[in-house]
């Protein structure tokens, strides 16, 4: 059975650019899809198609049991959207546009001023409630934007690299806010920057590179098709980083990779701690100092590494902004 949000054979064309190339996806009610890719791979004109802002040229999209295509505003009233910039209104207080978009989803005068009272407290916003968006610090615009999108809880939520500008502190809030809404059984697509973020939000990661998915899975799927684990090595001494070199070259399963400017030195390894106890007593006959060592196993950033070529990036694509009657974003995703 189809989950929350289904689509098959997506096709979005700019020009000559081919945004989306044939894109399927599947999630499941209830659970996080994390969308990751490179910069420009497809992923906001993605969310655009499936959130109704975008029309595709080819394929179909499902969401919350509806048809995107043919029922597009039934499909609003069952989602929210946070884009990749905030859309809120500079000139309404922060209070004033929870409060409109509450109406705008037809609540009443009284609830609409409850909810944006309580979504206000919940990102941090309460004492800065009744003062104008515009001498909003970047942060708190991205928070009032995540707050407004989520003024009717909806069933259906996407988010378009949510946490883009937050702190550390706010950041891990708003994991927080996500986690309580799937507990309740809201489904999310997200698209994220942040390797950690999927790491810890999504149940399932969808990788996508030049409008096409190119890997899919659970989290620890992805590492396991990236190599088991890995020994690290930082030495004391530049001069050492040759010795390390050799030993993790002999004692490790592939080829070592040298940071030269971080003294790092790396190999895929079998054996795990056992293994890396005969590293450090290798290391101490050749009396090579180190810094550091330790044991672990492939992350996000090398799966995207073995899979795209490059890493992730920290840029964003040019995106939605907020769709479902808060108005659309800016551009077109490449």
């Amino acid at each position: 059975m189809p989950g929350a949000i289904h689509a098959e054979g997506l096709v979005k064309t700019f020009g000559d650019v081919k945004a989306l190339d044939g894109v399927d996806l599947d999630v499941p009610e209830g659970t996080v899809l994390g969308l990751l890719g490179p910069n420009g791979a497809g992923k906001t004109t993605a969310v655009r198609v499936l959130t109704t802002l975008l029309r595709p040229d080819g394929g179909t999209a499902v969401v919350a049991g509806v048809d995107v295509l043919k029922n597009p505003n039934e499909v609003r009233r069952s989602i929210g959207l946070s884009g990749q910039f905030a859309a809120v209104d500079e000139y309404l207080t922060g209070r004033e546009n929870l409060q409109m978009v509450g109406q705008l989803y037809q609540m009443g005068a009284r609830e609409a001023k409850a909810r944006a009272s309580e979504l206000l407290e919940r990102f941090g916003l309460a004492e800065a409630a009744d003062r104008t968006a515009k001498t909003y610090s970047g942060g708190m615009r991205r928070r009032l934007d995540l707050a407004a999108a989520l003024v009717v809880s909806p069933p259906v939520m996407f988010m378009d690299e949510p946490t883009t500008g937050l702190d550390p502190r706010n950041r891990q809030a708003l994991w927080e806010v996500i986690q309580e809404l799937v507990a309740g059984g809201t489904t999310l697509l997200l698209t994220t920057q942040y390797l950690e973020e999927a790491d810890h939000l999504a149940h399932d990661i969808c990788v996508i590179d030049r409008g096409r998915v190119i890997a899919r899975g659970t989290s620890d799927q992805l590492k396991a098709r990236t190599g088991g684990e890995r020994v690290e090595v930082v030495v004391h001494e530049r001069e050492d980083i040759a010795a390390a070199e050799e030993v993790l070259r002999v004692l490790g399963k592939g080829e070592a990779t040298v940071q030269e400017h971080t003294r790092k030195v790396t190999v895929p390894v079998v054996g795990g701690a056992k293994l890396l106890a005969e590293v450090i007593r290798e290391l101490d006959t050749r009396g090579v100092e180190i810094d550091d060592i330790g044991l672990r196993r492939p992350t996000l950033d090398d799966v995207f590494i073995s899979l795209t070529g490059h890493g992730a990036g920290n840029g964003a694509e040019n995106g939605a902004g907020r769709g479902a009657g808060h108005g659309a974003g800016k551009g077109e995703a490449k």
